[in-house]
């Protein structure tokens, strides 16, 4: 049994079965998918994981459609025309965080789809054409070119607008580290990311599975077993 397949086994198990564990295994979209998105949805995705981060999900979720309407539905054109006062006036708005650090990257990630759209012919287009055995450097690229798009937040978004791509929540570092990985306990140096990289590059080759699904997989084998 190769090393993933015990990894599996052990998730199968902890998770009620295959069947099981194959129901909490996350959507992949397909290319084509990815880039007939709009770019407002990916806005509206990119700015909910970051309003997230640090807050309550639960609160977010339910104030999203309040967030919708304030922000024009994300439309990057509308977004486009405020004026500095507009969006300082969001920091009195109730249906959004009156935060401006992040009321403020939203304005930030608004040039940042338009650039990325007119160089690449959508974002979507962009997002999709990423090869998904370089998922750390999409990380990086979207880090240094977004605003607050580190960390879990870039990690959260592709995976949820259905990009192929690992999360390394805590219980996937444990695993990495369980089975020889020599990582930081929150992996975020360049040394560091290549070696995920290559253990899940390694993974897909040999199991023909998604990212996505290698990820979830491997976080459900390990720590506390939610059911």
């Amino acid at each position: 049994m190769s090393q993933f397949e015990k990894v599996q086994k052990r998730a199968e198990k902890r998770k009620g079965g295959k069947a099981a564990l194959q129901k909490l295994l996350p959507k992949v979209a397909s290319k084509r998918k990815l880039a007939a998105i709009g770019n407002d949805r990916y806005l509206s995705m990119m700015t909910r994981c970051i309003n997230q981060a640090g807050f309550s999900w639960k609160v977010i979720e339910s104030k999203w459609p309040e967030f919708e309407e304030a922000f024009f539905q994300f439309d990057l054109d509308k977004l486009s025309l405020l004026s500095p006062e507009q969006w300082e006036a969001y920091t009195s708005d109730r249906r959004v965080v009156r935060n401006w650090q992040k009321i403020k990257a939203l304005r930030e990630n608004v040039f940042f789809v338009s650039e990325v759209s007119r160089e690449h012919g959508s974002f979507g287009k962009f997002i999709a054409e990423w090869p998904a055995q370089d998922h750390i450097g999409l990380q990086l690229y979207l880090k240094k070119h977004g605003s607050r798009l580190g960390g879990q937040s870039a990690l959260w978004f592709l995976r949820r607008m259905g990009k192929d791509c690992f999360v390394l929540s805590k219980d996937v570092v444990t695993l990495l580290k369980s089975i020889g990985l020599d990582i930081a306990e929150v992996p975020s140096s360049q040394r560091d990311l290549k070696k995920v990289q290559a253990q899940f590059n390694d993974w897909h080759e040999k199991t023909g599975l998604p990212y996505s699904h290698l990820s979830r997989i491997a976080a459900c084998s390990v720590g506390e077993n939610y059911l």
